[in-house]
């Protein structure tokens, strides 16, 4: 007789352990699935990053290069870097064609192309530390009386147009008649004596530059969908174009070149004129970091693009490598000093700055902290040569003194702080 097996315990458990397993295996699954799903996550988040490191390298390597520098010019030591801005005073495009009169009538600078020549209206030297620390943006007056090597004393701003006009002038005797040769060769040339005036000057060494032309201005401003800017009086120029409020206001491409070109009205003149454009680039670069420019890459691609038309950098210089630096930079952590100007004169009938190169290169030198002062520069007492007011005598500045504008502080003239009219962290400026 078969005996009938007891159910124990452990067997009436046993479809319940089933169960058990069933669930965890679909538990098991359900984890599969949601490692699976986070791996094509990261495989797509790493395509992505790959496609903008794509375009943005692709764009990078769109924008002018020059050879200007050279290999054998002194470099900073230490990590530390100087940086020479040249805004260029050209009604052409970077082949030397002329612009379209849509983006001529735009500029308000003239109807015909051939204004303006191919003078550095803007001339600024950033020093970015090695620590990583405040960055100083020394403006050098673009009508200073220095030496160009080569062609003797004349303004700092035509060392450019004159060693361009010298180049196409030796290419054409040697039988070249190609336009876009000459241009380019013409320009290599100007770069070149452009870099060597400035370095001179101030006695340090330039490891980068970068070039923007006029119409980079109008374009810069649009691509950040405008710049704030601060203004202490209200302003009106027919020559510019300017006719702004006082106050804080933002301005589009067009009211941007004539916010930074204007010099008729202003108490200083050419000297105001450059406090614009110190205070235009403070606004712009605090516009990139409050935009979030640096970590949007649709932003960032409008920007490079504009880089891409605009601006010509020294070959070798890695652009996206200082974007990190750049960033930083646009947090307000710039000074902006306008170097001395002694007196004024006039040269061949045009007014010119008088400056002193041993003051002005020891003051580079204590800013950027060099262990020791700069050696003397030729011509730095007026001598013989040195061009004399109508009346004999050098006519006094305003101030000879340097000028400061703190990004995002809000301060100017003469590193004293001054009144803001609502100026939000905006320099104000007259």
């Amino acid at each position: 007789m078969k005996h009938r097996r007891r159910l124990t315990s452990t067997d009436a458990a046993r479809p319940q352990g089933r169960r058990r397993g069933a669930r965890h295996g679909r538990g098991s699954r359900r984890r599969v699935l949601v490692r699976r799903l986070a791996l094509c996550v990261s495989v797509l988040l790493l395509c992505t990053a790959g496609a903008g490191w794509y375009f943005y390298r692709d764009l990078a390597a769109q924008i002018g290069s020059s050879k200007a520098l050279g290999d054998g010019a002194p470099k900073s030591s230490g990590g530390a870097t100087n940086i020479l801005l040249m805004g260029l005073d050209s009604r052409k495009d970077q082949n030397g064609d002329d612009l379209p009169k849509d983006v001529l009538d735009k500029l308000h600078a003239g109807a015909s192309s051939d204004i303006g020549g191919y003078n550095t209206n803007t001339l600024i030297l950033l020093h970015v530390p090695a620590d990583g620390g405040r960055a100083t943006a020394f403006s050098v007056p673009r009508d200073d009386f220095v030496d160009i090597p080569g062609h003797g004393k004349d303004k700092i701003k035509k060392a450019y147009g004159l060693a361009k006009a010298a180049a196409e002038d030796r290419l054409a005797r040697q039988g070249v008649t190609d336009h876009h040769q000459l241009e380019h060769a013409g320009r290599e040339a100007g770069r070149k004596a452009e870099i060597e005036t400035v370095r001179n000057f101030l006695g340090v060494p330039i490891d980068h530059f970068a070039e923007v032309n006029l119409v980079g201005f109008l374009h810069i401003a649009d691509a950040l969908d405008g710049v704030p800017v601060c203004l202490k009086h209200a302003v009106k120029d027919r020559y510019s174009g300017a006719d702004f409020q006082a106050g804080r206001q933002t301005l589009d491409g067009p009211q941007s070149l004539a916010f930074v070109r204007q010099r008729h009205g202003l108490p200083a003149g050419d000297l105001d004129r450059t406090r614009r454009q110190q205070a235009f680039l403070a606004s712009a670069t605090h516009k990139l970091n409050s935009a979030g420019t640096f970590t949007d890459p649709l932003r960032l691609l409008k920007l490079m693009d504009v880089a891409k038309q605009d601006l010509v950098i020294d070959e070798g210089w890695d652009l996206l490598s200082f974007v990190g630096q750049a960033k930083n930079l646009s947090g307000g952590n710039v000074r902006f000093t306008t170097l001395p100007v002694e007196g004024f004169a006039k040269h061949r009938g045009e007014d010119v700055n008088l400056v002193n190169p041993d003051k002005v290169r020891r003051l580079v030198a204590r800013q950027i902290g060099a262990a020791n002062g700069p050696s003397p520069a030729p011509g730095a007492t007026p001598g013989p040569g040195t061009p004399r007011s109508p009346a004999g005598t050098q006519q006094p500045p305003p101030s000879s003194s340097s000028s400061t504008v703190e990004s995002g502080s809000g301060t100017e003239g003469s590193g004293q702080t001054t009144p803001m009219i609502d100026g939000g962290g905006i320099p104000c400026v007259d």
